[in-house]
């Protein structure tokens, strides 16, 4: 099927159904109204808000504790840059400042391909300012681990942690311990990551699936000094069985059908209507705190 059309079909099946806020009111959080409109906001496409309804922005937001006038920090937002869409403009329209990690310049062996991207991010939003305001881009990657000390309110990492766990030894260790000096005490450290069931004693995680477990993810969390401050099943998709062929991207929104890195196209004959029924990943939705020293 041509990836317009399966993108088409993807888009019809999980339709623009914005998502309820009562869980939000119910559970006693106070939703904010500028939130609500921001996540409604004309910039943002169908296709971006279609997915809602698994994402929950303005139930996950509330529930991190996102508030107006916040420092923020997306880390690596992504070509789609889903939350950067609702994080901008909120920060904007609130009096906040809003900053992403993008390819690192300082890397001399940065690819063409990720400088290209980092600047078609500049772009897209830095031409926009009535909407997103300024935007703020600090290098990260494989030279430049560190970030400005004590300057955030808010850092959010969604969907990243099984991509470090891939990369050179200490990736994880030395990002938390990045994401723990950058807070402010009393910081919020936001985590969205695909979830893997808890494995039996002994066993070893698979990040290549996009799988991590909750148990890994809090455990380094309070290696580098956090405090695990909430947990929500916000996010949770009980019909997610975890055993994909092609891991958690066999799954909308990516529909994959051949393997990653392969350099094969992808495959006409897949019958994607089971995972389209499944719809996006199960994911734990965390809450990390920066303690406050006494």
């Amino acid at each position: 099927m041509p990836h317009a059309r399966l993108a088409a079909v993807a888009l019809a099946l999980v339709a623009a159904v914005q998502p309820s806020h009562a869980d939000t009111a119910a559970s006693g959080s106070k939703v904010d109204p500028v939130l609500v409109e921001v996540v409604a906001g004309a910039w943002r496409s169908d296709e971006a808000k279609a997915r809602d309804r698994y994402r929950h922005p303005v139930e996950s937001l509330t529930f991190w504790g996102l508030a107006p006038g916040m420092t923020i920090l997306e880390i690596q937002p992504g070509s789609a840059s889903w939350w950067t869409e609702i994080l901008a403009p909120y920060a904007k329209r609130t009096g906040g400042a809003y900053y992403a990690t993008g390819a690192d310049l300082a890397n001399a062996k940065l690819s063409e391909g990720a400088r290209n991207a980092r600047k078609r991010f500049e772009e897209r939003y830095g031409a926009q300012p009535d909407i997103y305001g300024p935007i703020n881009i600090l290098d990260w990657g494989a030279v430049t681990r560190t970030l400005p000390a004590d300057k955030f309110d808010f850092i959010l990492t969604g969907r990243s942690i099984h991509g470090w766990m891939q990369d050179e030894p200490g990736t994880v260790e030395e990002t938390f311990a990045a994401f723990y000096n950058a807070l402010k005490p009393g910081g919020i450290l936001a985590v969205e990551q695909h979830r893997a069931d808890p494995l039996p004693e002994g066993a070893a995680e698979k990040p290549e699936s996009g799988y991590v477990t909750e148990a890994y993810v809090i455990a380094q969390a309070e290696k580098a000094g956090f405090r695990l401050a909430a947990k929500s099943e916000i996010n949770a998709n009980p019909k997610d069985t975890k055993d994909h062929p092609f891991g958690v991207w066999t799954l909308p929104p990516a529909l994959r059908s051949t393997a990653y890195g392969s350099g094969q196209e992808s495959n006409p004959d897949f019958d994607h209507s089971k995972y389209l029924s499944i719809g996006e990943s199960d994911r734990m939705t965390l809450r990390f705190e920066k303690p406050v020293k006494k």
